[in-house]
């Protein structure tokens, strides 16, 4: 399996430095990062909307040392929901933040990052849209659910990312679900042992299904991020089974990836949120999108060999 493989590279400085001078490389960074900077991605987010895709922006970058780099991770999102606001957008353009960016790995990193995100959290909310938290490594979720609930105090449309590869995430679900939250519902892309989760594809949409079946009977809004037809099907049937309207679920796939059926989906009046990152620290998220599916891979590989 190549995806561990992968993963791993993704925390090689050498890899990094290799593959960040392909030659080829920014182009093909460009299918998943449309953008450098919060001025390339208004026009992007513009567009995105006249085709009635929602949005929910990610400024990339995880890989923080000291307290000023997560300063500067808050300010570039307060960058951010200051631009959206004259797109008067609402809920249809959040954001998804990585605790990691807001100095959660640091000493007394959990006080840190509740300190730094609660003030992304409530700027979001004064332009009329809101915030989720994603999800990173096992180790790291228990900082991130207590700072989920602590922000839903004030801020309950607060979201939250759990992984269905791990084994914790069906208590974790019934948990979110009976409370009303947002949650988005993901395979997983992080390196994991196999202590705390599943390894074998089968055994990870297994338990998709059965997450998101608790989640669609549940009292929260759920969020099916995936590109698998397969599981966007059982999506559909699993709502349709609940009672849902289409405006009481959704479904979100990253920027650039299964363009068509994103379109499809709004066509049959779906919401349909388009993950999208921009940022220069893209390492990281990068690597991780061609761990996830191998049809990433071979489209880089491919353009590495043609194009490098």
């Amino acid at each position: 399996m190549l995806g561990p493989v992968i993963l791993a590279a993704s925390r090689s400085d050498r890899m990094r430095r290799l593959i960040s001078a392909a030659p080829v490389t920014k182009q093909v960074v460009d299918r998943f990062i449309p953008g450098d900077d919060v001025d390339d991605i208004v026009p992007v987010i513009r567009s995105l909307a006249e085709r009635g895709l929602e949005l929910t922006m990610d400024v990339v970058g995880e890989d923080i040392t000291n307290p000023a780099q997560a300063a500067a991770a808050r300010d570039a999102y307060l960058e951010l929901i200051d631009r959206l606001k004259p797109l008067e957008l609402g809920t249809r353009a959040e954001m998804s933040v990585k605790l990691s960016m807001f100095g959660q790995a640091l000493p007394g990193g959990h006080e840190l990052a509740l300190s730094n995100v609660r003030p992304v959290v409530e700027a979001a909310a004064e332009i009329g849209t809101t915030v989720t938290l994603d999800a990173e490594d096992h180790t790291t979720l228990d900082s991130m659910f207590a700072i989920h609930e602590d922000l839903r105090k004030d801020f309950p449309q607060t979201g939250c990312v759990i992984q269905a590869y791990l084994f914790r995430t069906e208590a974790d679900a019934r948990r979110l679900a009976a409370n009303g939250s947002r949650v988005r519902l993901v395979k997983g892309a992080y390196k994991e042992p196999a202590s705390v989760a599943y390894l074998d594809k089968h055994e990870i949409d297994r338990a998709y299904v059965r997450i998101l079946r608790t989640l669609m009977r549940g009292e929260g809004y759920p969020m099916i991020g995936s590109h698998d037809p397969r599981l966007i099907a059982i999506g559909q049937e699993l709502a349709r089974q609940a009672g849902r309207k289409l405006d009481e679920y959704e479904f979100q796939m990253l920027y650039g990836i299964r363009g068509e059926e994103q379109s499809r989906l709004v066509a049959e009046g779906h919401r349909m949120r388009v993950y999208t990152a921009y940022g220069t620290d893209w390492y990281g998220y990068f690597m991780r999108r061609l761990a996830e599916k191998p049809a990433n891979l071979r489209f880089f590989a491919r353009s590495m060999l043609t194009k490098g």
